[in-house]
């Protein structure tokens, strides 16, 4: 089966995105749950660091200005199922299983154009947050052992990488938040 893809409309414009289904399914497939229920609809990029990432995906940035941008996630407890037919439930925080931590997940490096799970650094703390990487950040890999940083790789931009450097080049304030807010209007899930 072909890995999925989905369509991001922005208010700066529309990239598209391949998800690793094949590889990387628990964290693949919890993009798609939660795109295809609306999650995502009308948040807004609420940290661009030029040169490094855009990230995406806390729906406390519905309010483009809200100072808890960057700490929410999806709701514990909810659920969502891999085509194997195994359910996954995110835990008390909203989070999923490091699907990193499993023997056989690939290695992808983070590099330009690809989308990786945002966490706070602790064990199974990955929700609803990513990034889109705008420069290599090997640094960032679970694999690499020169930072405690592990931010597994899911999917890359298959197109509209112009627009996803347009938004990281985006004024910002001290927050690294946006100045002129830069929403998501709909993610679009092709299976």
């Amino acid at each position: 089966m072909p890995n999925a893809t989905a369509t991001v409309t922005t208010t700066a414009g529309t990239f598209e995105l391949e998800l690793y289904t094949e590889t990387m399914p628990i964290t693949a497939y919890n993009f798609i749950d939660l795109a295809k229920n609306g999650f995502y609809n009308g948040l807004h990029f609420h940290r661009v660091i030029p040169n490094f990432m855009n990230q995406f995906g806390c729906p406390h940035s519905r309010d483009p200005a809200s100072r808890r941008a960057g700490t929410g996630g999806p709701a514990p407890g909810t659920t969502y199922t891999l085509p194997t037919g195994e359910t996954i439930t995110r835990n008390g925080d909203g989070s999923i299983p490091d699907e990193f931590r499993t023997p056989s997940c690939p290695k992808y490096s983070n590099e330009v154009g690809t989308l990786s799970m945002a966490n706070t650094g602790a064990p199974n703390s990955g929700g609803s947050q990513f990034f889109i990487n705008t420069a290599h950040n090997k640094f960032l890999d679970f694999f690499d052992r020169s930072t405690p940083s592990q931010h597994p790789v899911f999917g890359r931009v298959t197109s509209g990488m112009d627009v996803v450097n347009a938004i990281n080049n985006a004024k910002t304030d001290r927050s690294d938040r946006p100045l002129t807010p830069i929403q998501v209007t709909s993610v679009v899930v092709h299976e």
